[in-house]
């Protein structure tokens, strides 16, 4: 059986985004299939090297196979994004021109993983990223209150229904399937509204509450910042509501100066702007991308530069910031 084919969204406005260029160095911290890696390694030779991160062991052996003709190019690392900082010093790979984040799952996880990512296909309630995770998400259909599943499909759902939801899950426990899951769902809020199936914002909360999706996000673009040479570029293209409001809020508050409330009289806070956007308008897949992958129909990036502040420049005992400007400028 062949492996299902991934489609990266937004694949020719990334690569522009990031402004990749030959003899670059660049970080893709979500590898997925693989699209993404290897247009950058296109563009990025001669010379170009690429860092491709994955929790995901399945999604990094199939990439390892595709990007195989890259051999030294690229270094592929099977770890969480959220120890961002940590696998670049690991493999001296530092500063860099540009970092992506495509937070979307592959197709792979979607169709041919059996980890229960879709309710479009029979599976158990896995939904780990990496099998080295504990946290199932059978564990919290099964286990936790009716109050705190009301309040995480709220919180990571946006679902309006989720006390309804919660209050239907606990009379059908124990649920182990995605259809039986998915089915619980529908019942509980009298049966489909609209084009878009009950069990989605369920579905979506349940996944970013086993993998820590929101916290982690946040984590790496705090440590992406300090990985970017001068004039490199930050990339995330995101898929919903909650991934997007973090990453716009994230560059707009690094490409100011002062955050503190307005009515302090003076600021207090010391902040200064890391970033300068690209543009202020959010990307978004145009609609001939939307027909051949509806998929990517939510998908939204946004983009930013790295600039050095006057610290910085002062600072020489700071080694990821003095390594961005003796190495990382264009």
């Amino acid at each position: 059986m062949l492996a299902p084919t991934h489609t990266s969204v937004l694949l020719s406005e990334a690569i522009v985004a990031l402004a990749v260029e030959s003899g670059g160095r660049y970080i893709d911290c979500t590898l997925g299939g693989g699209g993404h890696a290897a247009t950058i390694l296109e563009y990025g030779s001669p010379g170009g090297q690429l860092l491709g991160i994955d929790a995901d062991p399945q999604a990094i052996e199939t990439t390892r196979t595709r990007l195989a003709g890259y051999n030294s190019s690229v270094l592929i690392v099977n770890e969480n994004f959220v120890e961002l900082e940590a696998i670049c010093i690991k493999n001296d790979f530092l500063p860099v021109h540009g970092i992506l984040f495509d937070l979307g799952l592959s197709s792979l996880q979607l169709n041919g993983s059996g980890r229960g990512f879709s309710f479009e296909h029979d599976a158990l309630l896995d939904m780990r990223f990496s099998p080295s995770q504990t946290l199932k998400a059978s564990d919290i259909v099964n286990t936790y209150s009716e109050i705190e599943l009301a309040h995480l499909i709220k919180a990571y759902g946006e679902e309006s229904y989720s006390r309804r939801i919660a209050r239907g899950i606990l009379k059908e426990r124990p649920i182990k399937t995605t259809l039986k899951l998915a089915q619980v769902i529908e019942r509980a809020v009298g049966g489909r509204k609209g084009r878009i199936h009950p069990a989605t914002k369920t579905f979506q909360a349940l996944r970013i509450a086993v993998n820590h999706e929101l916290e982690y996000l946040k984590a790496a673009l705090k440590q992406a910042v300090g990985l970017l040479g001068s004039e490199g570029r930050l990339v995330v293209i995101s898929y919903h509501s909650l991934e997007d409001r973090i990453v716009k809020r994230f560059m707009k508050e690094e490409s100011i100066g002062c955050i503190c409330p307005p009515k302090i009289p003076s600021c207090v806070c010391q902040h200064t702007a890391h970033l300068r956007l690209i543009s202020k308008r959010v990307i978004t897949p145009s609609s001939v991308e939307i027909k051949s992958n509806p998929r990517g129909r939510s998908a939204k990036l946004r983009v930013a530069e790295r600039i050095i502040t006057q610290n910085e420049l002062d600072d020489k005992t700071g080694r990821l910031h003095f390594l961005s400007l003796t190495n990382g400028s264009r």
